[in-house]
């Protein structure tokens, strides 16, 4: 807002009449950014921003200071809808909808606050280059960033992730629990390990357990205790070093456990259904009044997690697909008429298959849950692979777990709820094979499914470090007295996001899009959505 002000003084000092229009213009476009700036911060406050006082002080203090620009002679009001169609559009709360995150504040009256210990941390004070260590409380990041100048701004916006100045937990009142469920994925143990790390070390917190095998563990196995010594290697680990389990979300007796063991922050990593049980969770906390601050991280190997712009764990199991990929092409290229078939994961999204796909370029046919397929008849997989036999003199498919279902799939769920897939590369093996007989070829076919070699492997560096992010940004929106909210990267940079607004869809491929269009350029497939 100073720059403004800088900028409205400089263009009333001037005299020049030649550049009048171009002033005036000038001057009316910043009115109108004062004039929006103004409005959103009642706008704001109107949609409950600042539950409490100590969260609202700073807010008020810049909106006061807003209005003080806005009322200044110097600044002539500009209300045409010319003027705000040419403004407007660019400013990011105009028209847009803050996704807000749940506050214990909803519910809890008084809620104590305490000054962040983070500016007293000594590698913050020595730091002379930083220059904001708190994240203001009126930062959002905006979920589409790609905007038409001819058209009105209308989106979702999400709070900022990072540290507040202003807490609702004292460090020696915490009692944090970490819980992870589901699946195997790269990274469970790097984002435990910077979880407890982060509550020890910024936050003074000394009272940090986990909860073994999955939301069961709350009610059915004694809780360990964690600290930074037993997390300390973790990192360089597969798996998880708390267990895990799928099911066993029974929400009146997680929370019973919970409220007997005086728990008030509860971190629980996991995909989408886990991230569901942490709602459930939150809701029932809220009913019973209770303290508990509950923060989602969330994770899946497929990357299907809406939202956000990827999972942890998804670069590192593209990295290790890929190297499946190289060994499926060397068996292939060493024999005449060879094909290398991979499965990898991908139960209702692609994104690995395209990804490896990708980065491998030794790829000649990717199939996903997203684009149909058909197997035989004129344009078919078949006919494609003896094509490719022809020309290259071998093949490399690559081909995602939830691909084909329509073909072979399985009736019944898993604890998870999650419908069971029957084995699409077993029965593409079997289809190619008997096809190739059929048709008296000389050929050697080579099925490699690296599916538990990717889930059991300990993340890569990019991983690692995200999943350090994500934990801190889970440990500081948990300590600032939000709930009910997972964290990830939007648009590159990190947020909070209602867990009811992240389970509302999975991120999917789109095949109408540019990088699916890549792919097809890269391996020189048809589409198959067509049977001739």
């Amino acid at each position: 807002m100073a720059a403004i002000r800088g900028d409205f003084h400089r263009l009333r000092g001037a005299t020049s009449t030649s550049s009048s229009f171009v002033q005036q213009t000038h001057v009316r476009t910043l009115s109108h950014r004062v004039t929006c700036y103004s409005k959103r911060r009642t706008c704001m406050k109107a949609k409950g921003f600042g539950r409490n006082a100590a969260h609202a002080a700073q807010a008020e203090e810049q909106a006061e200071e807003t209005n003080a620009y806005k009322n200044d002679s110097f600044v002539e009001e500009d209300k045409t809808e010319t003027d705000h169609k040419m403004f407007c559009y660019g400013d990011p709360l105009c028209g847009g909808e803050v996704m807000e995150v749940p506050h214990l504040s909803d519910w809890i009256t008084n809620l104590d606050t305490y000054p962040n210990p983070m500016s007293e941390l000594e590698y913050y004070k020595t730091n002379v280059g930083l220059k904001q260590i708190y994240v203001d409380p009126d930062d959002v990041v905006l979920k589409d960033v790609i905007l038409n100048i001819n058209r009105p701004f209308s989106g979702a916006l999400f709070r900022r992730a990072g540290p507040r100045k202003v807490v609702n937990f004292a460090p020696e009142e915490v009692r944090a629990a970490v819980v992870t469920c589901g699946g195997l994925c790269p990274g469970l143990n790097t984002v435990i390990r910077e979880v407890v790390h982060s509550l020890w070390w910024i936050y003074g917190v000394r009272h940090i357990f986990g909860v073994r095998n999955g939301y069961r563990g709350f009610y059915s196995e004694n809780m360990i205790d964690l600290d930074p010594d037993n997390v300390d290697s973790i990192q360089h680990k597969g798996g998880t070093i708390l267990g895990t389990s799928r099911g066993g979300s029974d929400i009146g007796k997680i929370v019973d456990s919970i409220e007997a063991r005086g728990i008030n922050q509860l971190y629980v990593i996991g995909g989408d259904g886990t991230q569901r049980g942490a709602n459930a969770i939150h809701l029932e906390a809220m009913k019973r009044g209770l303290k508990l601050a509950v923060a989602g991280i969330p994770k899946t190997i497929d990357n299907d997690v809406s939202i956000i712009d990827r999972s942890f764990g998804f670069d590192t199991a593209v990295e290790e697909a890929q190297r499946a990929i190289t060994a499926a092409h060397v068996e292939a290229e060493s024999t005449p008429n060879g094909i290398g078939l991979v499965k990898v994961m991908g139960r209702h999204a692609g994104w690995i298959a395209l990804y490896a796909s990708l980065a491998s370029r030794d790829v000649d046919l990717c199939l996903i849950p997203e684009s149909n397929f058909y197997v035989e008849g004129k344009g078919g997989v078949i006919e494609f692979i003896k094509q490719r036999l022809r020309e290259k003199k071998h093949a490399v498919i690559v081909v995602a777990e939830g691909a084909g279902q329509d073909y072979a799939a399985m009736a019944g769920t898993d604890a998870s709820g999650n419908k069971l897939l029957s084995d699409v590369g077993l029965f593409l093996m079997t289809k190619i094979k008997s096809a190739l007989k059929e048709d008296q070829w000389d050929f050697s076919l080579k099925y490699i499914d690296p599916t538990y070699m990717i889930r059991a492997i300990p993340s890569n560096a990019a991983d690692n470090v995200y999943c350090t992010v994500l934990a801190q940004s889970a440990v500081h929106g948990a300590m600032a007295g939000l709930t009910g909210f997972t964290v990830g990267p939007v648009n590159g940079r990190h947020a909070l996001l209602p867990i009811t607004e992240v389970v509302k869809e999975s991120s999917q491929v789109n095949p109408g899009d540019r990088m699916w269009a890549r792919l097809l350029a890269s391996t020189g497939q048809p589409s198959f959505e067509k049977h001739d």
